[in-house]
């Protein structure tokens, strides 16, 4: 059985899993296990919640059981499966940008190759994240997803999925974002210490680096420049046959996160945000299924056309992987090896895009920000105008550039979009309720439009499906595909 099956039937069956246990495993089951206050009793805390016989401070948790122990020894378990998988990948994420990037520069050699494959390359990744974009306001204004929420079912959510944490963390990156100014962003971009970055997985100053290091290693003589290169072409080979390795875990791991999200969270805020995930994710299918497909149909050639089953076939072990993990930064390696063996793109040129889409190339995100303020604005009355619709679609594709590929990363940026246009950033609470499911969606969105450029360049280069597509890596066979 296929990898990405295996991982597909794990989603499902975690499904499955957490559904029942979200409805019947309640407060009234851990109290029957013993358990007085399970929060405390899954923390490992003491929890103190009544008097004694002898005026003394009773502990509700004292009649836990092996039951109990058992209950939350699973929890854990699951748990763990899950994150250790996660911050395996995310361990490999930096080292494959920098080593990978490092590699695909050099190798080049020449200047203007690497300066026009990079313009290609940009001019790809804007023009996917303007029409995403242009998509998400015209489903987000048309489908009005604000107006088919009541004003109870709004108080309800504020109240139930209310974050004040998240929300103050959303308001203070918008206001230290602000106070930076467009002029300190771009020079944030280069590193005062390279080491700092990639010791704080700074995505964007890592991929600066890397190209700079490689810009740098072809201005050298090819004698002096081979061992660092050939270090690199050593260790990004290391890191892929780790990939291979971690991921035989996916599916125990996929289970177990699905599992933990849907038994946390249910399926009550989407029946009451129905609207809006309808929004998003119809926003996301046509940005995957209609303008990724005709862009590569319009730049590859009629005896090598990326088919739509070619595509999805090749890219369906990222795409199980993202939808799981929520990490773009985390599918890199993966995605890196479907460009490569799945939709036969060489090497050096999959090497050089899909690092730097990791930081560059957020269209699901940026279609997100764009569909969640519109929502927001409906919801509170406020009337934007065409010129804060063009505001908002703007906003969304600056905080778009250089966003983390992490879990989560999109919502700590929406308060930033939602100042713009002064719609009340307190809505992030609502948007919170099914953050995580839509992070899901919006993660596949994003890793496909990074294969989706490497396609289009390989394509316009006459490249596609030639050179060193798929054999360097050193993965072996079968492994992660």
């Amino acid at each position: 059985m296929p990898l990405h099956v295996k991982v597909l039937l794990a989603l499902v069956l975690g499904i499955v899993a957490g559904v029942p246990l979200h409805w019947w495993w309640t407060d009234a089951t851990w109290a029957a296990l013993g358990v007085g206050d399970s929060a405390a009793y899954l923390a490992h805390k003491a929890a103190v919640g009544g008097v004694g016989v002898g005026g003394e401070a009773s502990d509700p948790n004292a009649g836990a059981g092996v039951a109990a122990a058992g209950a939350r020894f699973v929890r854990e378990a699951g748990a763990f499966a899950g994150q250790f998988f996660l911050r395996s990948l995310r361990f490999i994420a930096v080292p494959v940008v920098l080593f990978s990037l490092i590699v695909a520069v050099a190798g080049v050699g020449d200047l203007r190759v690497i300066g026009r494959i990079g313009v290609k390359t940009l001019m790809c990744f804007g023009f996917t994240l303007v029409v995403a974009v242009a998509i998400a306001v015209l489903v987000g204004r048309y489908g009005a997803p604000g107006t088919w929420i009541d004003g109870e079912a709004k108080s309800v959510l504020m109240a139930k999925y209310a974050n004040p944490d998240a929300v103050k963390s959303s308001v203070s990156t918008a206001q230290r974002i602000k106070d930076q100014g467009v002029s300190g962003f771009l020079m944030n971009v280069i590193p005062t210490n390279p080491f700092n970055a990639i010791a704080n997985a700074e995505m964007l100053q890592v991929v600066a680096s890397a190209f700079l290091i490689g810009v740098g290693l072809t201005m050298v003589p090819r004698e002096k420049s081979q061992a660092v290169t050939s270090l690199c072409e050593g260790m990004t080979e290391a890191i892929m046959v780790l990939v291979g390795l971690i991921m035989k875990l996916a599916p125990l791991a996929v289970f177990c996160l699905v599992t933990q999200l849907v038994a946390s969270v249910g399926l009550e805020a989407l029946r009451a945000l129905l609207a809006f995930c309808i929004c998003v994710v119809g926003a996301l299918s046509i940005v995957l299924f209609v303008e990724y497909p005709l862009l590569m149909l319009a730049f590859t050639r009629p005896g090598n056309r990326m088919t739509y089953g070619r595509f999805f076939r090749g890219m369906a072990p990222a795409m199980t992987l993202a939808f799981s993990s929520s990490s773009s930064a985390a599918t890199l390696p993966v995605t890196i090896k479907c460009a490569r063996d799945g939709l036969k793109v060489p090497a050096d040129i999959a090497n050089f895009v899909c690092p730097m889409g990791t930081t560059l190339n957020m269209d699901g995100s940026a279609l997100y920000q764009v569909i969640s303020v519109l929502f927001l604005a409906q919801l509170y009355g406020v009337d934007l105008t065409l010129t804060q619709h063009v505001t908002v679609g703007i906003m969304a594709c600056v905080v778009a550039v250089g966003m983390p590929g992490l879990p989560g990363a999109g919502i700590a940026m929406l308060a930033i979009v939602l100042e713009s246009v002064n719609v009340p950033t307190e809505g992030v609470a609502i948007i919170l309720a099914v953050d995580r499911v839509l992070d899901m969606c919006r993660t596949i969105v994003n890793v496909s439009g990074d294969t989706v450029a490497c396609v289009v360049v390989a394509g316009s280069e006459n490249r596609l499906g030639r050179d060193d597509a798929g054999s360097a890596g050193g993965v072996p066979e079968g492994a992660g595909a």
